[in-house]
């Protein structure tokens, strides 16, 4: 119980939900490159949000 008491967990955990983030984030290529374009004619297309439909039809088709 004890290690709850420290000082700035709140921060420390902050912290490290952002470093979390950026490290996914980073798993996954740029909308519009040739990688993006690959994964997105692997992905089933019920599975698309409307926006990720609108940059494929922008970047992969055209």
């Amino acid at each position: 119980m004890a290690m709850w008491n420290i000082p700035g967990r709140k921060l420390v955990f902050g912290v490290s939900l952002l470093m979390m983030a950026g490290v996914l984030g980073a798993c996954s290529p740029e909308v519009g490159s040739k990688e993006w374009c690959e994964d997105m004619k692997e992905k089933p297309k019920g599975d698309w949000s409307a926006n990720e439909a609108t940059d494929f039809a922008k970047h992969c088709v055209f």
